[in-house]
C-alpha cells in the first residue's frame, strides 16, 4: 500500500523559485525554457537533483553518466523532473596528495549545491572511497529527501600461473604482487600483464576496501534500496536499481522522508555492526563518526570498539578472507549478511523504501555459506576493528586484527622512526638498513594536519632486504590511514597526531614500543619525565601552505577520533534557506 503524500505541490521547496509571481519567478522559468524545458515541467512536478561524481579520471565512476540516465528515467516515470548536477569526483588513485584532503570539500559542495538551487530531493551517484561519506555528510546537513545510488564493485579477474588459476582483484592483490615483484618472485613481463588485467571493468575495488565498506554502511543506515550496495557495477541489475532509485526519490519527496527522519543512534549501531561483520576498512572509523556527528548522533571510538568485540567477521572477503565482491553478490549480498547478524541489529530502524531493516531482510538467505558465514563459524577469531589506547595514543588508535598477523597482535620491539614518507621510502631500499623482523616501523607527520589530509600511508612498506629474506609483515605505526584493501599489522589513526604535538612526535629510534591488542594497549616504554623533557624541546613542523583550501583544512580539521570533519560543520544547527530577490 502506498504511503499517502504528506506534502502538497505548494509546499515543495522548488516552488520558491518557480511559482513566484514576480520578476524573479519569471526569470527562473524563462531560463529553464531557454534550455527547452516546458513551463509545466518545473511548475507541476518536484525537482530532483542527481548529484553525479562521474569523471574521466575516476575509473570507479566511469559508468555513472549512463546510470544518471537510468535515474532520470525513474524520476520521469514517477512524475518528477530530473536535473543533473556534477560534483567533485574523488577518484581514489588519481587524486593527490590524498582524496581525504578533499572529502570535506565534497561535503560542502553537495550541501551548498542542494541549498543554493531549486531542489526538492536528491539522488546521489557515488561509491569510490571518500565520495560516499563526503556526499552524504553534505546531504545529511542539508536534510532534504535523499537516496544513495552506489557505484558498485568491479568484476573479478583470474590470474593463471604454473597451471594454477586464482581469482584476483584490485588493491589487496596489488600489494601482494608488488611485494613478490620486489622480492624477485615476479618478472617484469608478468608484472605488466597483471597491470592490464586486474582491474578489467568500471566499478569500485572488489575487495572489502573502503568503497564497499562505506556503501555497505550506507545501506545499513537505511539510505539505499535493499541490496543496492552489493550489485556489481556492470551487472544489468545495477542499471535497474538506478531506475528504481529515481522512481523512489519522488515518493520520498511527497512523504518528506529526509535523512533526519531516518537516521538515529539505532541506525548507526546497525551500520557499525555491519562494518564489523563485513571485515570493513579501518577508514570507516573516521567516516562513520563524521557522518554521525552531522546527524547529531554522538558516536565515539569506544562505541565502535564495543561492537567490534561482539560482532565477528562473517564476510569471507579480501583482505580478511579470500573471496571478492562479485562472489559476495552471488552469495546473497548485504541483506543475507544482515540476516546472519540479525540478533545484533535494531530491526525497527526505518529505510528509504518506507520499510524497516527487519522487513527488508526478512526473506534474505545465504546462497553460499563459504562466502557469508554464520555467527558460529566466523572467517577469523580476530575482529575487524580494535581501538587502542595508552601513552602513545591517549585519544585512541585503531587496528584491523582480522587482517593482521596473529603472532604480532602482542609484540614488543625497537622503534625505527621516519619523519616523512620520502625519507621512509628511500630507507626501504637500503640494503644496510638497521632493522629486523621484530623492529617496529614508525611514520609520523602523516595525520590530518601534518601530511596534510591524513593520506593512506599507514601500510608502511616492508624493507626490501627483509622481503628478500621472506618477511611479509611487521608491526607498523603511524598517524596516517591505510587503504581498506591493504593488510598487515598496522596501527593507524594515532591521536592526537604528531604534527599537533601528540606523543608520536616524541618517539625516537631505539625506543621500545609494546602492542597488546587483547588488552587494547599501545605503550611507549619511556618514562614520563623523559617524555616531558622531549616535549619541552619539541617544535611544530613548518607548514608551507599559506592560502587556499589546504590552508583552510589545516586550520579547521578535527583529529581522527573526531571524524576529521571541519569544526564549523559539526552538529545539526539550521542554516537559513537562501533569500530569493
Amino acid at each position: 500500500m502506498k504511503t499517502p503524500p504528506s506534502k502538497t505541490l505548494d509546499q515543495l521547496r522548488s516552488r520558491r523559485w518557480f511559482a513566484d509571481a514576480g520578476m524573479r519567478g519569471f526569470a527562473h522559468r524563462q531560463r529553464m525554457q531557454q534550455q527547452g524545458v516546458r513551463r509545466e515541467d518545473v511548475m507541476d512536478r518536484p525537482v530532483v537533483a542527481i548529484i553525479n561524481t562521474w569523471s574521466d579520471l575516476s575509473p570507479c565512476h566511469a559508468h555513472l553518466r549512463e546510470r544518471a540516465e537510468s535515474v532520470k528515467r525513474g524520476i520521469l516515470l514517477a512524475g518528477g523532473f530530473p536535473v543533473e548536477l556534477p560534483a567533485m569526483s574523488l577518484g581514489e588513485v588519481m587524486v593527490k596528495p590524498t582524496t581525504m584532503l578533499y572529502r570535506n570539500f565534497l561535503a560542502m559542495e553537495v550541501e551548498e549545491l542542494l541549498r543554493s538551487l531549486p531542489c526538492d530531493g536528491a539522488v546521489i551517484l557515488a561509491g569510490c572511497d571518500k565520495t560516499t561519506p563526503g556526499t552524504l555528510m553534505g546531504a545529511i546537513s542539508m536534510d532534504i529527501p535523499t537516496i544513495f545510488c552506489p557505484a558498485g564493485p568491479m568484476l573479478n579477474d583470474r590470474h593463471v600461473k604454473g597451471g594454477v588459476s586464482r581469482t584476483v582483484g584490485a588493491g589487496t592483490h596489488t600489494r601482494i604482487f608488488w611485494d613478490e615483484y620486489q622480492a624477485g618472485n615476479i618478472d617484469a613481463a608478468e608484472w605488466q600483464h597483471l597491470e592490464s588485467r586486474m582491474t578489467r571493468a568500471p566499478g569500485t575495488c572488489n575487495t572489502m576496501g573502503t568503497a564497499s565498506t562505506m556503501t555497505g554502511i550506507v545501506e545499513a543506515l537505511g539510505l539505499t534500496l535493499p541490496g543496492a550496495s552489493s550489485i556489481p557495477a556492470m551487472d544489468s541489475a545495477h542499471t535497474r536499481m538506478a531506475t528504481d532509485c529515481g522512481e523512489r526519490i519522488v515518493g520520498m519527496i511527497w512523504e518528506d522522508c529526509k535523512p533526519s527522519t531516518l537516521l538515529s543512534a539505532c541506525s548507526f549501531h546497525n551500520a557499525t555492526a555491519v562494518q564489523m561483520a563485513l571485515g570493513g576498512s579501518t577508514n570507516a572509523a573516521v567516516h562513520i563518526i563524521a557522518m554521525a556527528r552531522r546527524a547529531g548522533v554522538p558516536l565515539t571510538l569506544d562505541d565502535l570498539d564495543a561492537i567490534g568485540r561482539k560482532v565477528p567477521v562473517l564476510a569471507n572477503l579480501f583482505p580478511s578472507g579470500d573471496r571478492l565482491m562479485e562472489d559476495f553478490y552471488y552469495a546473497g549480498g548485504l541483506p543475507a549478511l544482515m540476516q546472519q547478524i540479525r540478533p545484533h541489529l535494531a530491526l525497527d530502524a526505518m529505510t528509504v523504501n518506507g520499510r524497516s531493516i527487519g522487513d527488508n531482510i526478512a526473506s534474505a538467505e545465504v546462497l553460499d555459506a563459504q562466502v557469508i558465514r554464520p555467527l558460529d563459524n566466523p572467517v577469523t577469531d580476530a575482529g575487524a576493528l580494535a581501538v587502542l589506547r595508552g601513552n602513545l595514543a591517549p585519544e585512541g588508535a585503531v587496528i584491523k586484527p582480522s587482517a593482521a598477523s596473529k603472532n604480532l597482535l602482542r609484540h614488543s620491539g625497537k622503534a625505527l622512526v621516519f619523519d616523512n614518507q620520502p625519507q621512509m621510502l628511500a630507507a626501504m631500499a637500503d640494503p644496510d638498513l638497521d632493522c629486523d623482523a621484530n623492529t617496529v616501523l614508525v611514520l609520523r607527520n602523516a595525520g590530518p594536519v601534518g601530511a596534510p589530509g591524513m593520506p593512506e600511508w599507514g601500510n608502511l612498506p616492508i624493507p626490501k632486504k627483509l622481503l628478500k629474506a621472506g618477511v611479509r609483515d611487521m608491526l607498523r605505526l603511524s598517524d596516517a590511514r591505510m587503504s581498506g584493501t591493504h593488510y598487515g599489522t598496522c596501527v593507524l589513526h594515532i591521536a592526537p597526531e604528531s604534527a599537533v604535538g601528540g606523543p608520536l612526535a616524541l618517539v625516537r629510534t631505539g625506543d621500545t614500543i609494546t602492542l597488546d591488542v587483547a588488552a587494547r594497549s599501545l605503550h611507549l616504554d619511556v618514562s614520563d619525565d623523559e617524555l616531558a623533557r622531549r616535549r619541552a624541546a619539541w617544535s611544530a613542523p613548518a607548514q608551507p601552505f599559506q592560502r587556499g583550501f589546504t590552508w583552510l583544512y589545516q586550520q579547521h580539521v578535527t583529529q581522527a577520533h573526531e571524524g576529521c570533519d571541519f569544526d564549523f560543520l559539526h552538529g545539526t544547527q539550521a542554516t537559513p534557506e537562501p533569500v530569493i530577490f
